[in-house]
C-alpha cells in the first residue's frame, strides 16, 4: 500500500502562482513513478505531468511547458509541482498518483497509475 496526500491547493489570479506538494508513505520502494494530473468539472482527468522517482526524467502536456514544473525531495518523499503563469483555464481538481513497479517509460495515462491522493483544488480567476 501507498497513501498519497496532496497539499497547496488554493484560490489565485491570473498570472499568480502556487505550488502543490504530495506526500507519499507506505511501500514507497516501489514507487516507479509519480504522476500529476487534473479534473476540470464536467471534464475528464488528464494527464499533466510526470517524475520518474529517482527524479532524472520528467515528462510534460504541452499546455503546461516552461509553466509547470515538476520535482522531488527524497529526503521527504515527496513530490511538487509548481506552477507558475496561471491561467482561468488551469482551474481544476489536482491530483496525484503513484505508479509501481517495473515500467517502461514514463506514464501518462490515468490506467497506468495504482494510487491516488484525494485532490486539491486549485482555481484560477481572471
Amino acid at each position: 500500500q501507498v497513501q498519497l496526500v496532496e497539499s497547496g491547493g488554493g484560490l489565485v489570479q491570473a498570472g499568480g502562482s502556487l505550488r502543490l506538494s504530495c506526500a507519499a508513505s507506505g511501500r514507497t520502494f516501489r514507487i516507479y513513478a509519480m504522476g500529476w494530473f487534473r479534473q476540470a468539472p464536467g471534464k475528464e482527468r488528464e494527464f499533466v505531468a510526470v517524475i520518474s522517482w529517482s527524479g532524472a526524467r520528467t515528462y510534460y502536456v504541452d499546455d503546461v511547458k516552461g509553466r509547470f514544473t515538476i520535482s522531488r525531495d527524497n529526503a521527504k518523499n515527496t513530490v511538487y509541482l509548481q506552477m507558475n503563469s496561471l491561467k482561468p483555464e488551469d482551474t481544476a481538481v489536482y491530483y496525484c498518483a503513484a505508479a509501481l513497479g517495473a515500467r517502461v517509460g514514463l506514464q501518462t495515462r490515468v490506467r497506468e497509475y495504482d494510487y491516488w491522493g484525494q485532490g486539491t483544488q486549485v482555481t484560477v480567476s481572471s
